[in-house]
Parts: C-alpha cells; structure tokens; sequence
C-alpha cells in the first residue's frame, strides 16, 4: 500500500504486498459479522472472521491490527469548494464568535500581525445578541485601517473595510449596499480581487483541504465550481493535482468535478467540456480521457441564493424583511435550455437552488426540458440540485418523476433550525417547520446524496450523519444506515462514477474505505422511528458507531483504491 508520504502520483506507486486487517469491525453487506478484510492492490480480495483470517494470514501479507477499530467505507461529500474550505483553515475563523463584539475582537488580535488584506468567514449574525453584520467603520477601528474582507458563513454576502472598498471602488457596483456590506456583483468583485492566487500558492491551498479531507476520512469531495466562486483555472488546477499528480506531495482524495456554467446548446455544453480537457491535457502532457474530463455543468450554478444573505428566492417575503422575497437568478426557461442542452452532450445539469419560488422555477424548467428531450433522456442524464432545502410535497414528487437527485447537507438544519434558529427568523415558525424534508425525500423515492457544502459547514461526516439523526421535526429524521449510505454509495451514485461496486466493501469492490476509533457500535434508528438501537445479531444489519454521545469518532487512516491518504500517528 502506497505510503501518505510519496512524492509520487498514485499511478506511479509500485506494486504493493496484500494488507490483511483483522481483530476489528468491518462494515460489510457482504458479512455483517466480518472482523477481518484483506486488500490485494486496489480491491478488496476477502471478507471474513477472524477463525478465517488465521487461517488464509501467509508470509507474502502484511498484517494490521485494528484492535477493535470500525473498517466501513469511505465518505464522499456531495458538495464542497476545496480552495474555500483551504481559505477557511488557513485565515481568521469567525465561526465560534457568539457576539458582534467577539468577533471584532477576533479581527483585532489578528490585525495584529500579517500584512496584506485581512481575511475571514464564518460569522452568523443570527446567533448573535446584535443580530447584525459588522460595518465598515466597525471594521477599520478593528483592524488599524486595515483591508478587511470577511464572508458570511453562507459565502453569499461579506462585509469588507471602507479601505478596500474604496480600492476596489463599490461604490455604485450593485450590491454594494453602503455600510461594509457586500452582495451580488459587489460581492464577486471582492472575491475576485481576493482570490487572484498565483499556481505555487493555488496547489498549496488545495493539498491543505485535501490533507485534511483525508484525514477526516474521505476519499473523494465533489468540486462545485464557478466563476463567482473560483476561476476556471481552478478546477482545472486541483484535478490535475489530485488526479494526476500535479504539484502534488502525495495521493489525495478523489475530486469529482463539476463547472457551474450555463449553457443553452448541446453545442456549447461540449464546448465547456472541451475547454476542460485541454487545459487539463496541457497541464498533465497528454490528451483526457472520457472518465477525467467534467463531470457535469451542475454543482453552484444559481437558480437563487442563501437565506442567511435574504437572496434566496421565497414566493412570500421574508419574515425578518418583509420589503423582499430574496432574488431569482434564473428562470425556468433558462433551466430548461440548460438541461436539455446537458442531457444532449451526455453531461449531468443541475443548479443550487433554496428557497421555494427557486425550486418552482427549477421544477417548471425540469417540466419543460423532459417535454424538450423526453422522459427517458431526461432520466438517463442523472441531473441534480444542490441543497433543495425548501420543496413542499407536490415538488418532491415531480423531482421523483424527473429522477433527479437531490445533493443534501443535513447539518444545515442542525445548524438552523428549531426555535429561534436562523430559518425560524427568516421564514417565521410556519415556513420553517418545512425545511430539509430528508425523510419526505426517500419515501418519494427520490436519490439523496449527502455533504456538507465545506466551508458553510467543516467536513465532518459523522455530524452530517447525526445530524439526520436528531433532525428538528422527528417526521423527517432518517436512520444512521440510511444516512451513512447517501454519504457513501449514494454520493459516488449521484456523480455518474462508473464503478457501481463504489462506496461499499465486498470481495471484488474497490479497496476505498476509513479506519475509525469508535465507543460502540450498534443499529441507530432516528429517534421516534422506532427502536433506537438494536444489536441483535439475528436483524444480519452491520453495525456503525453510536452517536448518541458527545465524542464522534476519530479517523485513524484513509485508503482510496487501496493507496493509503492518511494514517494518524496513533494507528
């Protein structure tokens, strides 16, 4: 098994001796009792007891003990943007300030050392006692003067200084709206000029976020790209790090990616595809294969925005501003030609999309592109949207019928929802009630896949799991098992890949699977659903930790395809 500490692209490991781990817990359909697996190169060659591992265990094999560990396959999140999320662990994090006055601390001390602008994310001011964002003037006693630019933990508005707003003159850009704070084009002005990283600095933020995926135990992130977010040149740039070896210190988890730009033909839908491929061809030194070009045209290409910014699109006005009903970006003609142009290429389409006039306007285009290109075309496409997170029930049951999945990030409602939350002051206790409908969604029959839209949320996907545990309305909580397979098989399902044997751990499957230290292990049901627990062994269901606890699990090591990405200094 390939060391974390290679220089060399996993293409170039050299053959590798079969890994037996046993003395453990291995998360299996195959055997729900398995406590020993064996890889040879990047499949699983064997799944069994430990009588058996005794007996099959031979020289030419190295040996792992697992000590009573969880072996269970890898996550892979749905939705994440790498270099922000990199941004995120390397800058000033606002997440924890519970107050306005915290968090202009928190600016200060930073200002203190560094030069250059000064940045930032994380802070909600919905949890705070103020209930406002920063200004502008707040900003520049704070930070001396400074440049600052901080983004709201939703990344779909900021607050900047007055001294880079002047730099980058706001003033009359739309979405400047005059006090610090910062939407819409004036927003992407100042990511724009924020992010303007050379190539050595890019793939330095990129292995940040990738090391650190890995070692939370995923072995693949799926990339939403788009220009208001990260230029062209960066997706290009990260895949050709973590898939080809590019600028990289070792393996990395696979990038799965995907280009927010909206088309309206077939003809320029290829033509996105092919400016991808050569400039992915020109940085790798040879032409791109059908499996490494782009995914889909999908991911945060906007229908509308956040409701944390009040950009999400509501067909009532928000609760806490009644003077809007947020801004739609697209409408359902412009999703029709998207999705129809994508289904004609053989791409995925999809669209990030919030609020419930956004969802109309994507249920009305999804409507008119299956009238377009048929049912059958439409279906075959595999087309997703991202987030979803108010759809009433007519709505779930048209996305059923269009077969479209729904990338999901439960602790979104961890996060916001129940009394007092954020939804709760923007939608008012009503609306808010049906938010995420996790459960509404699998009754439907509709395919979920799960993440955490890193940087709004860490990567942390036993939280993701939990969090559709103790879901606010005990009517839309899933199960553990339920939510650990959109987060495994049914993520890896949602981005086309063409291994179906991916996300699982059985004789013949791919070797892509994490190492965990766990309290217990049992059968969680979501509370009120039925049994909360059971371990008798007669239900055959292989068991995954508790979460019922404070403590999550600790990822010990992370192997993809049988190439080791991580291994802690404990394992």
């Amino acid at each position: 098994m390939t060391s974390p500490l290679s220089s060399a692209a996993p293409s170039d490991a050299p053959a590798s001796r079969p890994v037996l781990y046993r003395n453990g817990s291995v998360y299996s359909p195959a055997d729900p009792f398995a406590t020993a697996l064996l890889v040879d190169g990047a499949r699983v060659a064997w799944i069994g007891s430990e009588e058996a591992a005794t007996s099959i265990q031979d020289a030419s094999m190295d040996v792992v003990d697992l000590d009573g560990r969880l072996l269970a396959p890898g996550f892979v999140d749905s939705h994440v943007h790498v270099t922000e999320t990199a941004l995120a662990l390397s800058t000033l994090d606002l997440g924890a300030a519970s107050s306005l006055r915290e968090a202009l601390d928190a600016v200060a001390e930073a200002a203190r050392t560094g030069t250059g602008p000064l940045l930032g994310s994380g802070w909600d001011e919905s949890v705070w006692p103020e209930r406002r964002a920063p200004t502008a003037e707040e900003l520049d006693r704070a930070a001396g003067g400074r440049e600052v630019y901080l983004t709201r933990v939703d990344v779909h508005s900021g607050v900047v200084s007055t001294a880079l707003a002047r730099r980058l003159e706001l003033a009359g850009v739309e979405g400047w709206l005059g006090d610090g704070r910062v939407e819409h084009a004036a927003h992407d002005r100042v990511r724009a000029a924020t992010r303007e990283f050379g190539p050595g600095r890019r793939a330095e933020l990129h292995r940040l976020a990738l090391r650190h995926a890995a070692s939370q135990g995923y072995v693949a992130l799926a990339e939403n790209n788009a220009e208001q977010i990260a230029p062209f040149e960066d997706l290009v740039r990260l895949v050709a790090l973590a898939e080809h070896g590019v600028g990289a210190e070792g393996p990395s988890p696979r990038v799965l990616p995907y280009r927010g730009e909206l088309v309206a033909t077939a003809e320029e839908a290829r033509a996105v595809a092919a400016r991808f491929d050569a400039a992915l061809a020109e940085l790798i030194g040879r032409p791109v294969t059908a499996r490494e070009s782009l995914i889909g045209l999908a991911g945060d290409l906007c229908v509308d925005g956040a409701l944390g910014s009040r950009t999400a699109a509501l067909r009532a006005p928000y609760a806490d501003a009644p003077r809007t009903s947020g801004d739609r970006y697209l409408d359902a003609e412009a999703v029709a030609a998207h999705l129809a142009a994508t289904t004609e290429a053989g791409l995925q389409g999809g669209f990030h999309v919030i609020g419930d006039s956004g969802m109309d306007a994507a249920l009305d285009g999804l409507d008119l592109a299956a009238r377009r290109v048929g049912e059958r075309a439409l279906h075959s496409a595999g087309h997703r949207l991202e987030h979803a997170e108010m759809v009433d029930p007519a709505g779930i049951e048209r996305l059923a019928r269009h077969a479209v999945t729904v990338s999901l990030q439960p602790g979104f409602e961890a996060a916001w929802g129940g009394p007092g939350g954020l939804y709760e002051q923007r939608l008012g206790a009503e609306r808010a009630a049906g938010m995420n409908p996790l459960a509404s969604f699998y009754r439907a029959g509709v395919p979920v896949a799960l993440g955490s839209d890193a940087p709004v949320l860490p990567l942390s996907p036993w939280e993701t799991v939990r969090a559709c545990l103790e879901h606010h309305d005990p009517e839309q909580r899933i199960s553990a098992r339920a939510a650990f397979l959109a987060h495994t098989r049914g993520a890896w399902r949602a981005a086309r890949t063409p291994d179906p044997m991916q996300g699982q751990l059985a004789p013949g499957t791919p070797a892509s699977f994490a190492v965990w230290e766990v309290e217990s292990l049992m059968v969680q049901q979501a509370e009120g659903t039925g049994a909360s627990w059971s371990t008798d062994p007669r239900a055959r269901t292989p068991l995954l930790p508790a979460l019922d606890g404070t403590a999550m699990p600790v990822c010990h090591q992370t192997v993809l395809d049988g190439t080791e990405l991580y291994r802690s200094a404990q394992f």
